[in-house]
């Protein structure tokens, strides 16, 4: 196989494409091999190995235990299913704030040892010297406003961000900075419906919204909140496309009658 043949069809300058014609952007989580080979194959623009994995994959109920060796063996994963979508890896909690190399070194780990082909950080402008640093080594970023998981214990809620006048300004000052240093995009997470789509006027870059209404330029979802995998979470935000809980625990619950009655394996299925 060429190299050119290996490219990925969805590429940083192909979402800024999409923004100018007003096409929208679809993006969902994965966070291994088998769920990341469907959502590619169907068709999806943009997979996020999202810090999420913390939660739907480790069980932890915020996103901060989970630690840059995991994220990387989760992007791996995708990586090696993925043929066509753009994939971006979350850096996670303790690896970008406070300290700029810090966040250079996390980063040039995840592009080399996932092959993904961003990464995303969480904040605006007191993370601006980490995201030009990462920036300055030729490694794309997505960046990601309004409810940050990351800072759960800072705002001590999961309540809609940026109400008030004061910080609805300060995350538009910080899209804009975020911008102008050269992210190629922006989740905004679950922020009024109007100030996400004045973000998305004013700013050159696409953004992409969860919870944050149908102006933006993209919309992302948790894989396993989309499928109804998980039913203890139940958002305003939250289109469930299927309802796998149900499908999954009736074909489990067939399975072990099949197997206490004798059923299975039958005549056919054995050698």
């Amino acid at each position: 196989m060429s190299v050119e043949s290996k490219v990925r069809a969805v590429t940083t300058y192909r979402l800024t494409e999409m923004k100018q014609r007003g096409e929208k952007i679809a993006m969902l989580t994965s966070y291994d091999y088998s769920m990341a080979r469907i959502v590619d194959a169907a068709g999806i623009d943009v997979i996020l190995v999202g810090d999420s994995a913390a939660n739907v994959m480790a069980g932890y109920e915020t996103t901060l235990p989970i630690t840059l060796d995991m994220m990387i063996y989760h992007a791996r994963s995708v990586v090696r299913a993925v043929e066509r979508a753009l994939v971006v890896v979350d850096l996670p909690f303790g690896t970008y704030q406070g300290n700029s190399k810090v966040a250079l070194d996390s980063a040039v780990r995840i592009m080399k040892e996932t092959e993904a082909d961003a990464v995303k950080m969480e904040g605006g402008e007191e993370i601006l010297e980490s995201v030009q640093r990462i920036l300055s080594a030729g490694i794309p970023v997505m960046g990601h406003l309004g409810l940050t998981p990351q800072s759960i214990h800072k705002f001590g809620t999961y309540a809609v961000r940026a109400k008030e006048e004061a910080e609805a300004e300060k995350l538009v000052h910080d899209a804009r900075l975020l911008a102008d240093a050269g992210c190629f995009a922006c989740v905004l997470e679950k922020i009024p419906a109007a100030l996400a789509a004045r973000v998305t006027s004013e700013i050159d870059i696409p953004t992409i919204g969860i919870g944050a209404g149908g102006a933006c330029d993209g919309q992302v979802l948790v894989i396993h909140d989309m499928l109804g995998i998980n039913k203890g979470f139940s958002p305003r935000f939250l289109r469930r496309y299927a309802d796998l809980h149900t499908v999954m625990t009736d074909a489990v619950g067939r399975y072990i009658a099949d197997v206490k009655e004798g059923d299975f394996p039958n005549e056919r299925e054995q050698y």
